[in-house]
């Protein structure tokens, strides 16, 4: 995710603890490998996190609450 001035044109929070509405986070897909995608935090709960992918912004996902949080395969490609 890098532009071209060689710069990644997003900040991302790789911080659980501090998650908040709002805040950009890469995540990832168990059977895309470590692709890195990113999303934007829509809601935060104790154990997981609802984000809106950066390129499907009225989509909502489930992930997990970790420093690359984690969306189910079949959330993400169904």
């Amino acid at each position: 995710m890098i532009g071209m001035d060689g710069k990644c044109p997003f900040e991302f929070n790789f911080d659980p603890s501090t998650f908040k509405v709002g805040d950009t986070v890469s995540y990832r897909v168990p059977s895309l490998g470590d692709f890195p995608f990113a999303a934007v935090i829509r809601a935060v709960h104790e154990d997981y996190i609802e984000i809106a992918d950066c390129g499907e912004p009225d989509r909502c996902l489930r992930a997990t609450r970790e420093s690359r949080p984690v969306v189910a395969d079949a959330d993400a490609l169904g």
